[in-house]
């Protein structure tokens, strides 16, 4: 039994190690002297409360290693570095805010106390590269999140507070289990010890949401980090401004819990577009609702330019949980869609300009679909066409393989050309005014040669509402791999 117990001693201590050298901060402020702190210091300080035994099995290191963190808006200029609070020379209103946050700290019984301001060596690279990437998961794991709104002093200033419209500040909000919000004067803006939990003061619930833009069961419940929900989450990001333009995709990585090397100097859009492509690995269809100009990619038309791409995005009520193959290669963004052909109406080709086009279904004549097209003369030697994302592979009762599509479907708008549209030795096709995708739909030319499928520009994902069952099934004909 003795053997046992100190086992299970070990395993815990080296649980407790490990959680401390590689889950919170690199450094830390000691509030008893106000000195920096790292990571072995805090193992030596927390190690004794580490028990012997877990018979309940409650034990955490999270519940051992207590550490309240700051969230803030940076001053213009007089934060104190890391360089002035190791040689003991920070002075100023940030010194002063510093101050105030550790004292607020002391109160929460916690011995260490983080700040984004001094506690990062911002001049080695390994630490700063570290610490973002690092830095949804050092809020959520400390033990009070204590928020400065320097520009409010009752709740409903929560609305006008800078502190709502910053990129960082996003997941300084949902990561933390335990939230308490200080005014500018430093007093608290409820008397709830947590003002995140359910059963905190309606109203800064209420004024968050409204603030920000974040359903409040978002803010108080466990908010569970993950790349899903894409178009939901961007769009909650879609206002807020950053400092450097590459921290708008920086301060995303956590929310979506996904990983991105730090690399100040690319640019905004390239860091985006990294983002975006760690995102689509796990292959949530989300990802893919937006509208608008896409990304200047190297090979893709189907990547947002920022989180803003998502604010015009259709409202899709798709069931959740199916995953869409997408991998980016040299040729653009490769899924298997299921491909259904469009009919274009020739009374609607004619004319100029972008217009709302309607377009019937080949398959299902009965569903009409609205795209938004370049309405030019060429629109009839076009072929159109819906690419759905949401459907699995299914064995019939025959075990052969068929495609299983919801009654609720949602799908990319497609066209592709022929290949020698534009060329002068050779005459356009005739076509008889259905525009499908080459399984015998009514070309009069059935040599013609199309190019391949590419994303209608400016359109986003399209619900689709097939009158049938909440299932059905079509042939695997009709699944095809495009490259967007």
């Amino acid at each position: 039994m003795a053997f046992a117990m100190s086992d299970v001693a070990g395993r815990l201590l080296e649980e407790f190690d490990q959680y401390v050298m590689n889950h919170i901060p690199i450094r830390f402020i000691r509030l008893s002297d106000m000195t920096f702190v790292g990571r072995d210091d805090v193992r030596k300080h927390f190690r004794s409360f580490v028990p012997q035994t877990n018979l309940f099995g409650i034990y955490k290191p999270s519940r051992v290693v207590r550490y309240a963190i700051l969230s803030h808006r940076w001053l213009d200029s007089g934060e104190p570095t890391y360089e002035e609070m190791k040689a003991g020379t920070a002075t100023g209103p940030g010194y002063k805010k510093l101050k105030n946050f550790c004292e607020q700290a002391r109160k929460q019984n916690v011995e260490f106390a983080w700040s984004d301001t001094c506690c990062i060596d911002k001049g080695s690279s390994t630490e700063l590269d570290e610490s973002i990437r690092s830095m949804f998961r050092w809020y959520r794991n400390s033990a009070i999140c204590i928020v400065h709104l320097a520009k409010s002093t009752t709740i409903e200033d929560i609305l006008r507070d800078e502190w709502t419209e910053r990129g960082w500040t996003l997941q300084e909000l949902l990561a933390p289990f335990h939230i308490k919000f200080f005014n500018k004067h430093w007093m608290p803006m409820t008397n709830d010890s947590n003002d995140k939990q359910k059963e905190a003061t309606t109203e800064i619930l209420q004024t968050l949401e409204k603030a920000t833009g974040i359903p409040h069961n978002e803010i108080y419940w466990q908010f569970n980090p993950g790349p899903f929900k894409v178009d939901e989450r961007m769009v909650w990001a879609a206002r807020r401004k950053t400092t450097r333009v590459e921290d708008v995709a920086y301060s995303l990585m956590g929310i979506f819990d996904v990983s991105l090397q730090i690399a100040y100097g690319e640019g905004g859009d390239r860091a985006f577009c990294r983002l975006i492509e760690a995102i689509m690995q796990a292959g949530d269809p989300s990802v893919l609702n937006w509208k608008g100009i896409a990304a200047k990619h190297h090979t893709s038309d189907a990547i947002p330019r920022s989180p803003r791409s998502f604010l015009d995005r259709r409202e899709l009520k798709l069931a959740s949980g199916g995953r869409l193959e997408m991998t980016m290669t040299g040729l653009g963004l490769r899924m298997p869609l299921v491909i259904l052909p469009l009919n274009l109406p020739l009374a609607k080709a004619t004319g100029k300009g972008r217009a709302c086009v309607t377009f019937d279904c080949l398959l299902y004549p009965n569903i009409k679909i609205d795209i938004n097209v370049d309405n030019s003369s060429d629109h009839g030697q076009y072929r159109y066409a819906l690419g759905i994302i949401n459907y699995s592979l299914v064995k019939d009762g025959s075990l052969r393989e068929v495609v299983e599509m919801q009654g609720k479907s949602a799908g990319i708008p497609l066209k592709c050309r022929p290949i020698d549209l534009f060329s002068s030795s050779t005459s356009a096709p005739k076509t008889t005014g259905v525009v499908g995708f080459g399984f015998g739909f009514g070309f009069e030319n059935l040599d013609q040669k199309f190019g391949p499928w590419k994303k209608i520009l400016d359109e986003g994902l399209i619900e689709v509402n097939f009158p049938i069952t909440p299932r059905f099934y079509i042939g695997r004909k009709y699944l095809e791999i495009v490259y967007l």
